[in-house]
């Protein structure tokens, strides 16, 4: 007997699959006979779409934050997301904590240990380079495995102060001494310069606010792609949206677009002012904007299962596979006209929103309000 069947699930290229679920794990996708047994079933009948659990590759859900805080669940499974990556708003000084709240949370909650050892105690948590302090970073990485999956460097003025590239340097330094973990970089406003940046990143890391508007932009003022970043995807660097209140714009997303320029991962950089005020509101509504710049439904799902999964070396999430673990997210595509806006004051109207209905996390089912609220739900 399994413990959860889903039957009639619509993926996001339209197929109808059952899927079977025992011990968190996926057992089945396919078909399933009549006669299944399982302790918990659900018929979609095609009325509902499914793909694996979203993952947001970059939130900052640590409510004890002084700048940038939420709550894991109120970003994650609320909002139909199953797994959210905090970007880097804990160092060493406070990942303890963190990871404590964590283990109350029903969203899945993984952590980018900022370099700085105060994380975002502050807005320039790496103008003082004595807090950069690597055998503490890799003592805080060696006690927290499989939650801590990565480290992040914020390079924007005004973060680093008068230091310039060099934090980045030590960032690829403590990466180097942890066996290679992800690397996620913010890019802002310079000094430092983008080409210095991203000349010294390599296979894997990870550009977060990669459609940005300022000046300091992966676009030229010509509307080509900087030669740095063109050689930086060349040696697989990603490309992260991490959309933020002050770092998306439809106009750099929809030109990179044009020149085939897409994002690997789709994140929003939430945290409970954007996501109460806007113009974030939810990973959905950043999801839903690339529809209206280029993007099919099958390409945004990728981006935050499979290619967030693959980034952020998650090997057990992303894919509906048998042997995966058991998290979904359910949801509707609907139509109607929408009006998006970005970090820069622009709107963009759109005719299609992704309403997230339930989170399912090693196979147990938390609706949303939305779901809640769905005709589909017999639970």
């Amino acid at each position: 007997m399994y413990d959860l069947v889903i039957r009639r699930a619509r993926l996001a290229d339209d197929r109808l699959v059952d899927l079977a679920v025992q011990n968190g794990k996926i057992v089945v996708v396919g078909q399933l006979t009549d006669d299944v047994n399982a302790r918990r079933q659900l018929d979609l009948a095609g009325n509902c779409r499914l793909s694996a659990g979203w993952v947001d590759s970059h939130v900052h859900c640590y409510p004890s934050s002084p700048i940038y805080h939420d709550e894991p669940d109120l970003v994650g499974v609320a909002s139909g997301v199953t797994s959210v990556v905090d970007a880097g708003s804990t160092g060493t000084d406070d990942v303890d904590e963190f990871y404590a709240l964590t283990r109350h949370a029903k969203t899945n909650v993984f952590a980018f240990l900022n370099i700085s050892r105060i994380g975002l105690l502050r807005q320039n948590e790496l103008a003082d380079l004595a807090d950069i302090d690597p055998p503490t970073v890799k003592k805080s990485i060696d006690a927290y495995p499989g939650f801590i999956i990565g480290i992040k460097a914020r390079m924007s003025s005004s973060v680093v102060g008068q230091n310039g590239i060099v934090p980045l340097v030590r960032a690829k330094q403590i990466q180097q001494e942890n066996n290679g973990l992800p690397l996620m970089v913010h890019i802002g406003n310079n000094p430092p310069n983008l080409d210095d940046i991203a000349d010294l990143l390599t296979r894997g890391d990870i550009i977060t606010h990669c459609f940005n508007g300022k000046p300091n932009r992966i676009l030229t003022p010509a509307g080509t792609l900087r030669e740095s970043i063109q050689r930086a995807l060349k040696r697989g660097v990603l490309l992260d949206v991490g959309h933020g209140t002050a770092s998306f714009s439809f106009d750099v997303a929809r030109q990179a677009i044009g020149l085939g320029i897409l994002p690997h991962t789709i994140s929003s950089d939430i945290y409970c002012r954007n996501r109460m005020a806007g113009p974030v509101h939810s990973l959905a509504t950043v999801m839903s904007k690339f529809f209206s710049i280029g993007l099919s439904l099958p390409q945004v799902i990728a981006c935050v299962t499979e290619n967030a999964a693959s980034a952020l070396h998650l090997s057990n999430k992303g894919r509906l596979e048998p042997g995966y673990d058991a998290d979904f997210t359910l949801f509707d595509l609907r139509l109607g006209p929408q009006v998006f806006a970005d970090s820069e004051g622009q709107s963009v109207g759109g005719e299609q929103l992704l309403v997230p209905l339930a989170a399912v996390v090693a196979g147990e089912i938390l609706l949303t309000d939305e779901g809640k609220a769905h005709h589909v739900f017999d639970l």
